[in-house]
């Protein structure tokens, strides 16, 4: 009975001493605080002569010291591999271990001079090892299975703590990682050029997971090889190296599969193909995720760090999340270099276009005076006596006359080739093409482009091209007289006949604040290919859009003023 009570009152002073432990641990909100003082607590119960709390880190694997007691500088930074030393090994199998000598004990690692005993518990969270209680004695045998008690309970208190630590951590470190995406997602939104786009994702992936370098490299056009495009941080030997090929590389399988891979070592892995240039560029721990777009990869994204790192699971979800967005930009960037093509090919077009109608006006004037000579020279009947060598000059006139002849008609032929195909065509869609088309353009000179569209507009018959041709026009003239900036505003609406019954017209009216025109620039701005109300340039533009608008048996017009700005007005049957 007597050894009962003996028990009975030391677990009520071991249960009294763990409780004021937890109410000391509780009063602090600092994670360190409370690990140190759990040590400090550990040492003084078991009257030990150094202790420490060692945690598994997730991104590399090894045991680190959280918190030590007894411990010098150096020792403290004291990192060892899961089942490395007795508390390497205590994490591994998650028992504990109480060494009476450690001298005896082949898994003994030396870290503090003069230890003899060593008593370590494993730090148990749902069954998972998440690090080691440990407590060393300069005395053999120091430790006995009622302090081995002791720890174990402290190590459920330390528990608590870590776990607490690592849920703020972790969702600290989330919201970090969602915010620096957020980020980024504006960062490479805004940027329209390729390259320009890959180098932004470069440099904000290595900043998103603090990486050593990144880096793109993406299909060429047989799909065959990865070629590098952008990195961030590589150094001369990476940037030199040759394109990977997809079927046969370590990268390449990421494009292959389109799931992402980490490889915690490159320096040693088999299977990657350049290892001499990882050791030459200090580059360790890999992860790799593809760059898809609709579901095909164009590309991977790489990160390296430069010691050992196993990437988590949120580093992996946020790296993937970038390469999403990324892959989305540079489809984006490539659209709009697309798009710069198109407009220049569209620019080209009507250079071609104006050539065409000068080439018909041109023809159309020279026949009308042709035609003049031609029947002066019939009515001149030139009959000359024979042998006469001006009998041979006379012919070769009229063949020659007949000759310009047949080449105005194939010119004025062909530019009957050109009339517009009717088709339905829907301004405002027309519009929102032009828009999306020119608005590069348009912001890079500092142009405000204002849409104020009619809903419900009435479509017309025309041929959409040749409206597409003469708006673009309208919005490049109006842009070149903003040269400092300025805004267009493109209008449509319906018209009807004294404002009742249904619309017979629609209106679209290209307003802008720039330069102006002046009454006799107004009067000949419509009139003529072969004349001209620009300073510079051919002055054609205007006069294709007053060909095309006729040819849709529609009306422009002009209202201006020097530098009030000018509105183009055209006007289209329904």
């Amino acid at each position: 009975m007597s050894d009962e009570l003996v028990e009975l009152k030391a677990r009520h002073k071991q249960l009294e001493m763990l409780y004021q432990v937890s109410q000391r641990l509780h009063s602090t909100l600092e994670p360190q605080e409370a690990l140190s003082l759990l040590v400090d607590e550990a040492v003084r119960l078991v009257r030990a002569t150094s202790g420490s709390i060692v945690t598994i880190n997730p991104t590399n694997g090894f045991l680190e010291i959280e918190a030590a007691h007894g411990f010098p500088t150096e020792g403290a930074r004291l990192k060892l591999r899961v089942g490395e030393g007795i508390t390497g090994w205590v994490a591994r199998t998650g028992k504990p271990a109480l060494v009476g000598d450690v001298t005896s004990d082949p898994r003994y690692v030396p870290a503090l001079e003069g230890v003899r005993s060593e008593l370590a518990v494993p730090l148990l969270d749902e069954g998972e090892v998440r690090g080691v209680l440990n407590v060393d004695s300069t005395h053999t045998d120091a430790f006995t299975a009622a302090d081995q008690e002791w720890l174990e309970a402290l190590a459920v208190q330390a528990v608590q703590v870590i776990r607490n630590t690592w849920r703020h951590e972790r969702l600290r470190h989330r919201a970090q990682l969602f915010e620096s995406l957020a980020s980024v997602s504006r960062t490479i939104n805004s940027t329209l050029n390729l390259d320009d786009a890959l180098r932004v994702v470069t440099r904000e992936a290595s900043a998103l997971v603090q990486a050593k370098m990144a880096s793109i490299q993406m299909l060429d056009d047989t799909h065959e090889w990865l070629v590098l495009r952008a990195s961030h941080g590589a150094d001369a030997a990476y940037l030199n190296k040759p394109p990977l090929p997809v079927a046969e590389s370590l990268i390449g399988t990421v494009v292959r599969r389109r799931k992402p891979m980490q490889v915690e070592n490159v320096q040693e892995s088999g299977l990657y193909q350049q290892t001499w240039l990882t050791r030459e560029s200090g580059l360790v721990s890999l992860l790799a995720v593809p760059l898809l777009f609709n579901d095909r990869a164009t590309g991977v994204l790489s990160v390296y760090s430069g010691q050992p790192h196993i990437f988590s699971n949120e580093e992996v979800g946020i790296l993937g999340s970038l390469a999403e967005l990324s892959a989305i930009a540079i489809e984006k960037a490539r659209l709009y270099e697309r798009i710069v093509d198109l407009e220049a090919e569209l620019r080209r077009n009507e250079k071609l276009s104006a050539l065409g109608l000068l080439a018909a006006e041109v023809a159309h004037e020279i026949r009308n005076p042709l035609t003049v000579m031609k029947l002066l020279y019939h009515s001149l009947d030139l009959q000359f006596a024979a042998g006469d060598p001006r009998t041979k000059d006379a012919r070769l006139m009229g063949e020659k006359m007949d000759h310009l002849n047949k080449i105005v008609e194939r010119i004025l032929a062909f530019a009957r080739t050109a009339e517009p195909q009717f088709a339905a065509v829907d301004l405002n869609r027309l519009i929102d093409d032009l828009a999306l088309l020119t608005r590069h353009k348009l912001a890079h000179q500092g142009v405000e482009l204002v849409r104020d569209l009619a809903t419900a507009l009435p479509g017309i018959k025309g041929d959409a091209m040749q409206l597409e041709q003469a708006f673009l026009n309208l919005t490049l003239n109006a842009a070149e007289a903003m040269p400092h900036g300025g805004r267009l505003t493109l209008t449509t609406r319906a018209q009807k006949p004294r404002g009742e019954g249904a619309p017979t017209h629609v209106v679209i009216e290209f307003t802008d604040t720039g330069a102006g025109m002046t009454a006799e620039q107004q009067k000949r701005a419509f009139t003529s290919l072969l004349s001209t109300t620009k300073a510079k340039g051919t002055g054609l533009g205007l006069a294709i859009v007053a060909k095309i608008i006729e040819a849709h048996r529609g009306d422009v017009k002009v209202k201006s003023k020097p530098r009030k700005g000018t509105t183009i007005r055209l006007t289209l049957p329904v």
